[in-house]
């Protein structure tokens, strides 16, 4: 299993990102999904670049927290090799989410990779149905992870 580590931006000098912790935490969410082969980018970015690729990509205005390209359907999925996608995470929101909820900023860096993640892998949280399905293997990736 392979992940890949982009960023973080370079405004947030001085502000760390324990980038071998979340490798390390990728890579035990990667062996709970069952995706020991497969491969993973993470792209950590500021608001300004997430938010134009939200705007693009979306059609939404403003930074998120996190946005999955993923690569298992689409034009693309045949010439993917191992490869799920893309995992973007905007270090600022991040940095204010964990503020506003009194949590870790590495701990909400680990809750939005795997919210990511599990987009690439096709869950959905549009209807209530899917959202309670996909919060519950949220709760499940993220116990596995941090025991």
């Amino acid at each position: 299993m392979s992940v890949r580590l982009s960023g973080p931006p370079a405004s947030d000098a001085g502000r760390r990102v324990d980038s071998a912790l979340l490798l390390a935490r990728a890579r035990r969410a990667l062996r709970t999904l069952g995706h020991t082969r497969s491969e993973l980018s993470i792209a950590l970015v500021d608001d300004r670049e997430i938010a134009a690729l939200n705007r693009a990509h979306r059609g939404r205005r403003g930074p998120t927290d996190v946005l999955s390209f993923s690569l298992l359907e689409g034009d693309h999925a045949p010439y993917r090799g191992r490869l799920l996608g893309d995992v973007v995470i905007s270090v600022d929101t991040a940095r204010r989410q964990a503020r506003r909820t009194h949590t870790g900023f590495d701990a909400e860096l680990l809750r939005l990779l795997i919210h990511g993640t599990l987009h690439l892998l096709g869950h959905d949280h549009e209807e209530e149905g899917e959202a309670r399905a996909m919060r519950a293997e949220e709760r499940r990736v993220l116990r596995a992870v941090l025991a």
